[in-house]
């Protein structure tokens, strides 16, 4: 009989837990054409008790199950600045070493990037966190527009729901669509939802960090997001070289200028799409595209669906309720 692939899912104090729940639930479930179970699931942690919040856990393992694991999931904890236990990353750098797949769900990839393994890397997290994660570690490729980023050996998936999606892809790498497909309905969920990777942002501005020497520019292209501009327009009204430029929104944002603009002008749209009537091809106007089907292109790359998808779906809904 072959042995079950084992999964041992990493619980930290702090750890959220709808994070923690979610691998659980999706991979203990799974079953294979045969009725027989793939997966074995261990929960285990540092110490013997677990502080979830609202409530506490016994985890069962200890961190040696890490290294026996085929594959370690790591929840996010509510306080990323809580620093990773050094016997947690040690743990964690060597059971990559023998070849354990490791992944994050939401806030976990703060506590796989503690571990260095990202480095040179792309990889995800939930939106709110994405700016502080690329300040925190400027060698990862911090992408916070995706619902999960996959490496091979090493994923990271963005907030909430997100983890389930990724856990449905590690079960479709593992035994296919169709086995994945069958965990997809036990999880009421698409096996592919709409929108491919994008996550769905709220219409707020982009993640800027308060205090920053950016933060009057990032406030100007912001309250600008209807005009034309360019790199050199960019640099000049912040008085630096672009290539200055460029390394600062690197170290304060994660990402590039235009690129930043670009999802400002996203976020304005989406505010519009919510807010108003107003036809598509007014709102491409107002938030700076110079086409309409420029914008449906650029709306979709970002947030993963079309904005008459969008509109529908999120329309008099409050940005708490359209976070996933």
């Amino acid at each position: 009989m072959k042995k079950a692939h084992l999964v041992a899912v990493l619980a930290l104090d702090g750890v959220i837990p709808f994070d923690l729940s979610t691998p659980i639930e999706v991979f203990s479930r799974v079953r294979l054409g045969d009725g027989g179970t793939p997966y074995e699931v261990r929960v285990c942690a540092a110490a013997p008790e677990v502080d979830a919040g609202a409530f506490t856990l016994r985890a069962p393992w200890g961190l040696d199950v890490l290294l026996d694991a085929d594959t370690i999931i790591l929840p996010g904890c509510a306080d990323v600045r809580v620093a990773v236990p050094q016997e947690v990353v040690d743990h964690l750098r060597k059971a990559a070493a023998g070849g354990a797949r490791i992944a994050s769900v939401c806030a976990g990839a703060f506590v796989l990037a503690a571990t260095g393994l990202l480095d040179g890397l792309r990889a995800t997290t939930h939106w709110l966190g994405a700016a502080e994660l690329a300040a925190r570690h400027p060698e990862i490729d911090v992408d916070p527009d995706v619902l999960y980023v996959d490496n091979g050996q090493f994923l990271t998936s963005a907030g909430a729901a997100a983890g389930l999606d990724l856990c449905l892809h590690l079960i479709r790498r593992d035994h296919g669509s169709a086995v994945a497909a069958d965990a997809a309905r036990l999880s009421v969920m698409p096996l592919e939802r709409e929108g491919g990777q994008a996550q769905f942002i709220i219409p707020s501005a982009p993640p800027t960090p308060r205090g920053a020497g950016l933060e009057p520019l990032l406030q100007w292209m912001q309250d600008n997001t209807s005009v034309d501009l360019t790199l050199n327009d960019l640099a000049a009204r912040s008085g630096m070289s672009i290539r200055t430029l460029n390394r600062r929104f690197r170290e304060q944002t994660g990402t590039t200028p235009l690129q930043w603009l670009l999802r400002a002008r996203v976020r304005r749209a989406q505010h519009l799409l919510e807010a108003t009537d107003q036809p598509v091809e007014s709102i491409a106007r107002q938030v700076g595209f110079g086409s309409p089907t420029a914008f449906r292109d650029r709306f979709k790359r970002i947030v993963g669906a079309s904005p008459h998808t969008y509109r529908a779906t999120f329309r008099g809904r409050t940005p708490r309720q359209a976070m996933l």
